[in-house]
């Protein structure tokens, strides 16, 4: 519920700055302006995908998604990047050809009103939605947090460059009045643009089912290596995988042929005791532990079956 309230309220903001901006971008031509009205309105779009994929994921699988929906998080995560990084590189486009034209003369005092509003609106629903994602554990509440802040720091120096035209005014400087906005478009664009690249990568990587980081991949071999301490394995072959919340855990482990299993149950309660400790580093943790008695069926292949020679026995 904290999840999806916390999208909600994070989508309002959006359509109600991203109008606010656009129609004062209109009003007083500043193009730093409708950067920041752009940017809340592809935040809406994609908001109102984010609280679809929030209620997905709270499904089982079945017939037609029978992985169920964990990978539709990075899916929209990543679609969120790519849109403000297409909305950057037009905006950067736009500076440019405003400076090789003399710069753009914008209406300070309507612009400077609207820096005020959004810096304060943007600020505090960054501070609102990092704390929810916190106490969800939600990465899709953590990236709207990620963007709240980019959205804050560029309403911040929205704010401060229209009162700097303001102290300007009536001195030598007056004249760079017009190659402000641009120029400040272009600086924003600069200081901010790591966010949806690295938002654009992380989706892609979970997509195409990268690790998660060395230090999450060790420490849950560590945790299943220690709960099959008293089984005499001979191999054990871990995967993970993490996309989105959902870290997905599977082990293959081999046992020797003379290994004997006096009732079904017991592998069960080694399932149950391995799951319990792995969700206590991550609680949305599925796992699935396979018992083998030839390695084969657990060592890595490629997809035409064939064993790799590092692993071929």
């Amino acid at each position: 519920m904290k999840e999806k309230t916390g999208l909600k309220i994070s989508t309002s903001g959006n359509l109600i700055i991203g109008l606010v901006g656009v129609t004062i971008a209109v009003l007083s031509s500043s193009q730093a302006i409708m950067l920041d009205g752009a940017f809340n309105l592809i935040y809406l779009c994609t908001g109102l995908f984010t609280l679809k994929v929030a209620t997905l994921l709270h499904r089982t699988d079945n017939d037609r998604f029978p992985q169920g929906y964990d990978f539709f998080e990075p899916l929209i995560n990543g679609i969120k990047g790519l849109m403000v990084l297409s909305i950057s590189v037009m905006a950067v486009i736009g500076a440019i050809k405003a400076l090789l034209q003399g710069g753009q003369e914008i209406s300070v005092g309507l612009a400077t009103l609207y820096g005020s509003f959004a810096t304060i609106a943007c600020w505090l629903l960054a501070i609102m939605t990092y704390r929810w994602s916190k106490n969800s554990n939600s990465p899709l509440l953590k990236a709207d947090a990620e963007n709240w802040m980019v959205n804050g720091a560029i309403s911040s120096a929205v704010l401060l460059a229209f009162i700097s035209m303001y102290l300007i005014q009536g001195t030598s400087l007056e004249r760079y009045i017009p190659y402000i906005d641009p120029l400040l478009v272009l600086i924003v664009v600069l200081l901010t643009i790591y966010v949806p690249i690295r938002m654009v990568w992380n989706a892609l990587m979970q997509l195409l089912n990268r690790a998660p980081s060395k230090e999450i991949v060790t420490e849950v071999e560590k945790t299943v290596m220690g709960c099959l301490s008293e089984m005499p394995t001979e191999e054990t072959f871990i995967r993970v995988l993490q996309p989105g919340r959902t870290r997905l855990i599977s082990a293959h482990v081999v046992l020797p042929p003379d290994y004997h299993v006096e009732q079904i149950k017991d592998l069960d309660s080694i399932r149950a005791k391995t799951q319990a400790e792995l969700r206590k580093l991550h609680p949305a943790t599925v796992l699935d532990i396979i018992f083998i008695g030839d390695r084969f069926w657990g060592a890595p292949i490629n997809s035409l079956g064939e064993t790799s020679p590092q692993t071929a026995a």
